[in-house]
């Protein structure tokens, strides 16, 4: 009402004012108002948006640490390989006829010079039995050939008879004498030929499938009855590629391999170590792989011919290297890292030059030191200089202790 009385007061002003109505009067004051309200609000909100929220530190993330402390690991290389008996031998009549008799079970471990088949001696019987008897007329013709030359000779002392009668008689006793030994040649041939219908084991192994049914005919050196593979030792075939190779220090020989373990199908190690017993002396052409083979005992049978598993060759060892584990790693157009705690209980990015896999870990070659702190898991959630708190693999981060309890005994 103030103003208003200035208003009025004003030259000029006081027949406008008598002019206005009180309504409009009182309308007027309204807006006033309510301008001079805006403005106090507005100047409110305008102060509060220029002020930018405090927002609170991100909670420390739990994370699993090991410590690394510097190891050796063998200096090796895998590749997969194939078994293969030592011995691996077909076996074939060497003569033919019908065959008899089967006189093992198939699958069974035989010896050296056990029968395995019967091939019907009947026919080699008749013709050992006729060798022999061309051999006793043979003998028979010597002693007569011998006797005539006897005859003759003392008939050339009295000049009874010629010389080319002698000679002839001498020449006929010769002959003889070596028609006597294709005889002998003869029945031995015979009676090798005999011993051949006896079909035995060559070698100590384990017999295969009978091929043939009894009663077949099989013909001499080139029908396969069974086969026989030697065990124990058993040959493990493999190659490695010339880069594997330089890995190693160039390519192997006997002298320069330590020991050759194997790892099969199911992820387990043959308790038994091997020799290598084969390098090749050049590289493949086609593969540009050294072709190497090595040996086992296998007096268990564990091992099979054809089986496939991985052969390692350990040449050496390696020093000053850290074993982490393979989920710890992270990959990237950058290379290798991992995430280490510094001393303010912070995660920092670390590049590492990483080998060979161990087992579930990998082989850091550099980028590490004795006493580092590696993060082992949660690592997506990680990022360089978050907070953490560091716990040890296995473990849940602490909690505080549990009160005992407070209740009252029962009285007595």
């Amino acid at each position: 009402m103030t103003a208003i009385q200035d208003y009025k007061n004003k030259p000029g002003n006081s027949l406008m004012c008598s002019q206005i109505k009180m309504p409009d009067l009182l309308y007027a004051t309204a807006r006033l108002a309510l301008s001079v309200a805006a403005s106090v609000a507005l100047g409110v909100m305008v102060s509060s948006c220029g002020k930018k929220p405090e927002t609170p530190p991100p909670p420390a993330l739990p994370v699993s640490v090991i410590e690394v402390h510097p190891t050796s690991v063998p200096i090796s290389a895998e590749a997969v390989a194939q078994t293969e008996g030592a011995k691996e031998v077909e076996i074939r009549p060497r003569v033919g006829g019908i065959l008899l008799k089967r006189l093992y079970e198939e699958g069974a471990e035989v010896k050296a010079g056990q029968p395995l088949f019967l091939i019907d001696p009947v026919p080699y019987r008749y013709a050992l039995a006729q060798a022999k008897a061309q051999l006793a007329e043979q003998k028979a013709r010597i002693i007569q050939t011998g006797r005539e030359e006897k005859r003759l000779k003392d008939l050339l002392e009295t000049q009874a008879i010629s010389q080319r009668e002698y000679d002839n008689a001498v020449s006929d006793n010769a002959i003889a004498h070596a028609a006597l030994q294709q005889a002998e040649v003869r029945v031995r041939d015979a009676e090798l030929s005999l011993s051949y219908t006896s079909v035995t084991a060559p070698v100590n192994g384990i017999s295969g499938r009978f091929q043939f049914s009894e009663g077949a005919l099989v013909e001499a050196n080139s029908s396969l009855l069974t086969t026989l593979v030697q065990l124990s030792p058993i040959w493990v075939r493999f190659s490695l590629s010339n880069n594997e190779l330089m890995q190693l220090g160039g390519p192997l020989n006997e002298k320069k391999v330590k020991q050759v373990t194997l790892i099969l199908p199911d992820g387990s190690e043959y308790e038994k170590k091997g020799e290598l017993n084969f390098a090749a002396s050049q590289i493949d052409p086609l593969l540009g792989t050294q072709q190497l083979r090595a040996t086992f005992e296998n007096a268990e049978q564990r091992l099979l011919p054809g089986q496939f598993v991985r052969a390692k060759v350990v040449v050496g060892q390696r020093d000053g290297v850290f074993l982490v584990p393979q989920n710890a790693i992270q990959t990237s157009d950058r290379g290798q890292s991992v995430y280490v705690i510094n001393e303010k209980n912070e995660a920092t990015p670390q590049a590492v030059v990483t080998g060979k896999w161990m087992g579930t870990d990998w082989v850091i070659l550099d980028g590490l030191k004795a006493g580092d702190k590696v993060i082992v898991d949660n690592i997506i959630k990680l990022r360089p200089g978050a907070p953490v708190t560091p716990h040890a693999p296995g473990e849940t981060p602490g909690t505080p202790p549990a009160q005992p309890d407070s209740g009252s005994g029962k009285a007595a």
